[in-house]
């Protein structure tokens, strides 16, 4: 009997009937076999794993390739939430209308965000008012928050988002990350994980620059 992929398969029955038709085969046949067998198996290992190390590459080279171009903008969700330390108002995306914005989803207790905040909170000063920023507080507690902000010197706006609605709007699992949007309000660079300086001036200048 021949299996599918071509390899001769012999039933029980049939090989019952042979051995009582020709005699128990010989050992150096039996060791031939084996052989045969290990080298099928050898081979279609290694064609195995080429196939798999060519696809990795394939892979790895489509996500690196310095000719594939920036995906699309996508819209950023709109946002409004009470502004924190300051009762009464909000912080809301209409508010930045055609203007780019830089938008950090942060949380008292996450750690990374105890060393970006003070760059972000002085980086923000540093541009006197050219650069519009906002901060959204994630699933914390406003006292928390408050004395948080306070003491690594934020200036900018701040919504506090208890329930994680806008970080669920946007896609964010994890904290801190940063948007920087366009005047058009689209997210053209997105960083996981504290900024850092090199960041900021990378997002701006995708977020400013002529369409």
């Amino acid at each position: 009997m021949t299996a599918t992929d071509g390899t001769n398969v012999t039933a029980t029955g049939e090989t019952n009937q042979t051995e009582r038709a020709g005699g128990t085969r010989s050992w150096s046949g039996a060791v031939r076999e084996v052989g045969r067998s290990a080298l099928r198996h050898k081979v279609l290992s290694t064609l195995l794993a080429l196939c798999v190390a060519g696809t990795l590459t394939a892979i790895g080279l489509i996500g690196s390739g310095s000719g594939a171009g920036q995906p699309a903008p996508v819209a950023a969700a709109a946002f409004s939430l009470p502004a924190l330390g300051h009762s009464g108002q909000q912080v809301a995306l209409s508010g930045y209308r055609d203007r780019p914005l830089i938008v950090n989803f942060f949380a008292s207790w996450c750690e990374p965000c105890q060393r970006e905040t003070p760059l972000l909170a002085s980086f923000y000063r540093s541009e006197k008012g050219k650069v519009a920023m906002v901060g959204l507080d994630e699933n914390d507690v406003m006292a928390n928050a408050s004395a948080f902000t306070q003491k690594k010197g934020v200036s900018y706006p701040v919504g506090f988002d208890p329930a994680g609605t806008a970080a669920t709007a946007y896609g964010v699992n994890a904290l801190p990350q940063t948007f920087f949007l366009n005047a058009k309000h689209q997210v053209v660079d997105r960083i996981f994980g504290a900024v850092t300086l090199a960041d900021l001036h990378k997002g701006i200048a995708l977020a400013t620059a002529k369409s």
